[in-house]
């Protein structure tokens, strides 16, 4: 029988407004796992713990394939840490190793290695996956001003050193992906950024640092239950914009090594060696520099939550999972001589050096993963480049690359630290990266 004109309209705004079914549905899981190291496995330079740290794992099903995205509250993630636990994934879990992203928050406050540690790395996926539940994802962008470029004329040597730059190169976007039920309620946040987690890396404290910071108060906003995972942007020439405590406790320590007699003004020893913390002036700054992990981190984390509440685009119940990954070569250098910065190397030629790529695709959402410490304007490219509006890139990710940071092409004509260390030789590794991620696109979208 043939429905009336308005009946035929009635049900198609019905059908319009129904929740997808679940066979038509991403499905969604996410978890966190406690990964702060017991008082007796404390390194002997580390005097306590400042605040946990953790893995954070988001795991996404599109009814084919799965992919997972993890972040580990720790400096970096060692390739073989990595192969293991993306080779388990797949066995156990059925995500391929091409659709993982395993990315470390880049924390200088905590460095976990060990059996047990990697342990908990595959727990949270494993949980993630177990929790996964009908469920839409939605995109949006935001800003934040809490980076800066940390590269600037010294005013007295009239040399490259570390400052805030408020005119180099930034990117101040803050990349949003919102998990959440059918019916609305929040199950988890990725969020991309580029910043330096460097703000307790003087007080010898396991912490994770301002992302951490950030991402304790996402989840202590939208409830318990909901996973915050950090993306970590290209911070490699970024650092928080508030800075002064570590710049003051460096003159203090420089200061009092030049008592002893030695020069370390062009080096900088680890942490905090090295400082008198009985100096009430050393204290006070250390007091601060905890203090100003919360600030920032509530900064960073009101910006995500502004923009998962204001600015996201329309929600999607499907999304086709693609994930494919790639090792570019660039000619790499070694060094000959030190000194942090302000003058020029001397290298000799060395092997070549390998950056892997990864790509993750839910939908129209791009996500490109380089497993090493990028500059800003690699990443800005890349987005720019890109066929699809939502484009990110997470670095330290999917293991660590031999090649200390990563400059773009530019930068290779300043005497930074990070130019100056890299052993990468200048005019590859900026294309190679671009190109390669661009075509690890084309290569899943031919799929």
């Amino acid at each position: 029988m043939k429905l009336p004109v308005s009946k035929m309209l009635a049900l198609s705004v019905i059908c319009a407004t129904m929740p997808a079914a679940a066979q038509d549905s991403l499905k969604v899981g996410a978890a966190k796992v406690d990964a702060t190291p017991a008082a007796k496995d404390l390194p002997k330079n580390i005097l306590g713990v400042l605040d946990p740290v953790n893995v954070r794992a988001i795991v996404v099903d599109d009814g084919k394939t799965r992919a997972a995205m993890v972040s580990v509250d720790t400096g970096v993630i060692g390739t073989e840490t990595w192969q293991k636990i993306s080779a388990r994934a797949e066995s156990e879990l059925k995500i391929p190793a091409a659709q993982l992203l395993l990315t470390a928050t880049h924390t200088h406050s905590a460095l976990l290695r060990g059996d047990a540690y990697e342990a908990k790395i595959f727990d949270a996926i494993r949980k993630a996956a177990a929790a996964a539940k009908p469920a839409r994802m939605a995109y949006g962008t935001g800003v934040s001003y809490i980076n800066v470029n940390r590269n600037i004329i010294d005013p007295k040597t009239h040399r490259w050193w570390e400052g805030p730059n408020y005119e180099g190169p930034s990117d101040k976007t803050v990349a949003v992906l919102r998990f959440e039920t059918l019916t609305g309620a929040p199950i988890a946040i990725y969020y991309n950024y580029g910043v330096h987690a460097v703000l307790t890396g003087n007080l010898d404290m396991i912490s994770a640092d301002l992302p951490g910071a950030a991402s304790n108060y996402i989840e202590e906003s939208l409830g318990d239950d909901v996973v915050a995972v950090y993306s970590n942007g290209a911070a490699g020439d970024q650092n928080p914009i508030y800075f002064q405590q570590t710049y003051d406790l460096r003159a203090i320590r420089i200061a009092d090594y030049a008592a002893r007699g030695e020069d370390i003004s062009n080096a900088m020893p680890p942490g905090g060696t090295g400082m008198d913390r009985r100096n009430p002036r050393v204290a006070k700054l250390m007091d601060q520099q905890k203090r100003m992990i919360l600030s920032m981190g509530q900064m960073l984390g009101e910006e995500v939550l502004h923009v998962s509440r204001a600015s996201l685009e329309r929600p999607t119940v499907s999304a086709r999972i693609q994930g494919a990954q790639a090792t570019v070569t660039c000619p790499g250098r070694k060094r000959l001589d030190q000194g942090r910065a302000g003058y020029p190397g001397t290298y000799e030629d060395a092997d070549p050096i390998g950056i892997r790529l990864s790509l993750l695709k839910i939908g129209d959402t791009v996500i490109g993963g380089v497993n090493g410490e990028v500059f800003t304007t690699i990443a800005q490219r890349f987005k720019r480049e890109s066929p699809f509006k939502h484009t990110m890139m997470t670095t330290l990710t999917n293991g660590m690359a031999a090649t200390g940071y990563i400059p773009n092409d530019a930068a290779f004509g300043y005497n930074t630290f990070e130019v100056v260390s890299s052993r990468l030789k200048p005019g590859c590794a900026e294309t190679a990266i671009v190109d390669g991620l661009l075509d690890l696109i084309d290569k899943v979208d031919a799929e």
